[in-house]
């Protein structure tokens, strides 16, 4: 099995999609909250891109996203599906370098993405919905400081908080 192949076996997960569906977050307006959270993880990430990512059995979506014009994409172009498995910042210092990304198409195509940070938005049971990200066109040899690694991560813990608030505002 590849890389590849193993990062997307956490996708058909019942438990977890069970719990992203659980938020009936997928294919809502955009909120502000959301919206903050990705311009401030550009801004302290020094990134072009930043995106909340839910990861579906075919898809990802955006909840909220900055420097990307696109509300989703296919999987073939999903970065945050290999953070799935982690519990822990993913960090890819180089797309064109790890074989699990260099072909994919936001690597290949127009965007040219070539650095990628997720941190995973995960629940209290251990599930993890998605992914918080920052991606340059540039490669970061040094990835993220520990500062801008600790934010990313605080910043993801603040999108689980804003979907438990919308949840039991909703509920």
């Amino acid at each position: 099995r590849t890389p590849d192949s193993m990062a997307h076996e956490q996708l058909p997960d019942p438990w977890r999609l069970e719990a992203r569906d659980g938020q009936r977050i997928l294919d809502t307006p955009q909120e502000q909250g959301f919206d903050d959270v990705v311009r401030l993880a550009c801004t302290l990430c020094e990134t072009p891109v930043a995106l909340v990512s839910f990861v579906g059995i075919d898809r990802q979506w955006f909840k909220a996203r900055a420097g990307m014009m696109d509300t989703q994409t296919g999987l073939e172009s999903s970065v945050c599906a290999h953070g799935l498995a982690q519990s822990e910042l993913l960090v890819v210092c180089d797309l064109t370098q790890d074989e699990r990304t260099r072909n994919n198409p936001l690597v290949t195509g127009v965007a040219g993405m070539r650095f990628y940070a997720g941190a995973p938005l995960r629940t209290e049971q251990g599930h993890n919905l998605g992914m918080l990200c920052v991606l340059d066109t540039a490669p970061r040899p040094d990835g993220l400081s520990d500062a801008q690694a600790q934010a990313l991560q605080m910043l993801a813990r603040q999108v689980m908080t804003l979907l438990e608030l919308r949840r039991s505002y909703r509920d």
